[in-house]
């Protein structure tokens, strides 16, 4: 079965919006849309260092989001505003990633597989990473879903219940860093953030609890890629690109499903 690509793209492309629908609701709720941005944008610098250094490229990409994360947290209780840092180490990481993979001579990279994904080519081999890291993802997430649910919505709740929103903020952006690394090869760097935000924010009008909101996001990001890939299959256009087509006009029915329920 796994010997078609399709299979295996399908298969990927789901293990992905498995792992992005309990942290995309997260990243909606804190309102942290930019910074889930900045870390994808941060991975192509892990690429290029994974290339010259003969690293696994997820292993690489890990270690630079979290970098990047943990930088941006560590700037903005400094005083710095979250979406300035945001933005500054965003294109900046991609730039210097991006001039970095200029250098590396006698490795032949190809740049768009990278920044745009390249879900039809997934091995069996990505396809065990994909979803040992959506596994991870989940698992952390489930491990730790009343702290980080109260932190979200309160964090002086949080402190009176015993729990520490800067820590739970830690375990979201190592959630975030796995995402991104098992996220690259399916929709690439530029559109990671979007499998992560448009189906938790199109999940918001068709659920009324946060738990439903997760899994309308999974059901939503699974259909995403299966109508996304079946596209690009039959009129032949990119695959991370139509999946993240299809997610934006799911978005846009719940928009239309909302303006609808509030006339009536």
């Amino acid at each position: 079965m796994l010997d078609d690509f399709l299979v295996r793209a399908n298969l990927a492309g789901i293990g992905v919006a498995f792992a992005a629908a309990p942290l995309g609701c997260f990243v909606v709720w804190r309102r942290m849309a930019y910074f889930g941005d900045a870390t994808a944008h941060a991975a192509i610098l892990g690429v290029a260092l994974s290339l010259a250094f003969s690293l696994s490229i997820f292993i690489g990409t890990v270690i630079v989001a979290l970098l990047m994360a943990f930088t941006v947290s560590l700037l903005s209780d400094r005083g710095y505003a979250m979406d300035t840092l945001s933005g500054v180490l965003a294109h900046s990481t991609l730039a210097f990633g991006l001039v970095a993979v200029s250098f590396l001579s006698g490795i032949r990279i190809d740049l768009m597989a990278y920044l745009f994904g390249d879900i039809l080519a997934v091995s069996r081999s990505d396809l065990g990473v994909i979803w040992i890291g959506a596994g991870l993802v989940v698992a952390l997430v489930a491990w730790r879903w009343t702290a980080l649910l109260t932190s979200t919505l309160n964090e002086d709740l949080a402190h009176a219940g015993g729990i520490d929103p800067k820590r739970e903020k830690i375990v979201l952006t190592c959630a975030l860093a796995i995402t991104v690394a098992v996220s690259i090869k399916v929709v690439g760097v530029l559109l990671i953030a979007a499998m992560l935000i448009i189906p938790a924010a199109a999940a918001r009008v068709f659920s009324k609890t946060p738990e439903g909101m997760v899994l309308v996001a999974g059901a939503i990001g699974t259909l995403s890629v299966l109508v996304g890939l079946r596209v690009a299959y039959i009129i032949d256009t990119p695959a991370g690109p139509s999946i993240v087509c299809v997610a934006a006009l799911a978005f846009l029915l719940s928009s239309v499903t909302k303006g609808l329920s509030t006339k009536e």
